[in-house]
């Protein structure tokens, strides 16, 4: 990390997924170097940092690489070539209901995601009943999470993550939890992490406007790659630029495919001229069959 500043910094990261035919094949090449497979480059040669305080969004249609490079910051998965450093704790806002345990309670659970961040467990205290009070859940904290609603659980997983004061609040289209109330709460805590800790922000978002509200930096990502990096007015209007680009794209692919059926209807093989015309034979022999019937 060149910078002291920087927080988070991908050096010419390349990342590289294996697409195995089937199940077996991937099980076979953990011993056997000979299996084929092809590549898929989610992520290639991308390189950019994001400073302490900073807020930035990553926009990109799907496909992008907007979620593989979220997961290599997280740790969750690991560059193929490249380097990344993180400095600080991470909250991470992906999948909200992520290592729970649903056979203990909310509160064990509280203790058990805070751990995982390298939290102790007088840490944990400090900010435990802050999570209960955010996450709305009542006397419901102190029961197993498997009787939690799916909304029950992605609350508490939420008030987890923000609450636990990350240097780094990484939120990817997480902003939808609960009702509108509860979804309001947790964008004035972001507003209010950025503002009094001075927490680092890393928005992945479909929404151009929540990510106004918040970011006043965007990446654009297009094929693993990135596209523009700069301010988020420029970034939102090339990312909405791609969107009606490939929008157009698709139009004329399917208005192309019509008329190529029109112009040139599928044309049966011998094979098949053959079986329809066996089948018409029995079904008239058929019909004449049923007619005789008819007469006698």
């Amino acid at each position: 990390m060149t910078d002291k500043n920087n927080v988070i910094a991908l050096d010419h990261v390349t990342k590289i997924y294996k697409l195995f035919k089937n199940d077996k094949k991937r099980f076979l090449a953990t011993f056997i170097k000979s299996v084929t497979y092809r590549e898929k480059r989610a992520i290639n040669d991308v390189s950019f940092s994001v400073k302490k305080g900073e807020s930035v969004a990553l926009f990109g249609r799907n496909g992008a690489g907007k979620s593989t490079i979220l997961k290599m910051i997280t740790g969750v998965s690991f560059p193929t070539h490249g380097k990344i450093h993180v400095k600080g704790r991470v909250g991470a806002l992906l999948e909200l209901t992520a290592g729970f345990d649903p056979e203990f309670s909310g509160r064990e659970n509280i203790y058990l995601k805070g751990q995982l961040t390298g939290m102790t467990n007088k840490e944990i205290e400090e900010v435990e009943e802050d999570i209960v009070e955010f996450a709305e859940i009542g006397e419901y904290i102190d029961q197993p999470l498997r009787t939690y609603s799916s909304g029950m659980k992605a609350r508490l997983g939420f008030a987890i993550n923000v609450c636990i004061r990350p240097d780094i609040l990484i939120v990817d289209e997480a902003l939808s939890v609960g009702d509108l109330k509860f979804q309001k709460k947790c964008v004035d805590r972001i507003k209010k992490m950025i503002k009094d800790y001075g927490t680092t922000l890393l928005l992945v978002t479909h929404s151009t406007a929540t990510a106004k509200q918040f970011c006043d930096r965007g990446i654009v990502l297009r094929s693993g790659r990135v596209l523009y990096d700069g301010n988020i007015k420029k970034a939102v209007s090339m990312y909405n630029e791609s969107l009606k680009r490939k929008e157009t794209t698709d139009l004329t692919r399917v208005t192309s495919e019509s008329e190529n059926r029109i112009k040139h209807p599928v044309e049966m093989s011998h094979k098949q001229m053959i079986i329809l015309i066996l089948l018409l034979t029995v079904l008239v022999v058929g019909l004449g069959i049923v007619l005789s019937f008819m007469r006698m």
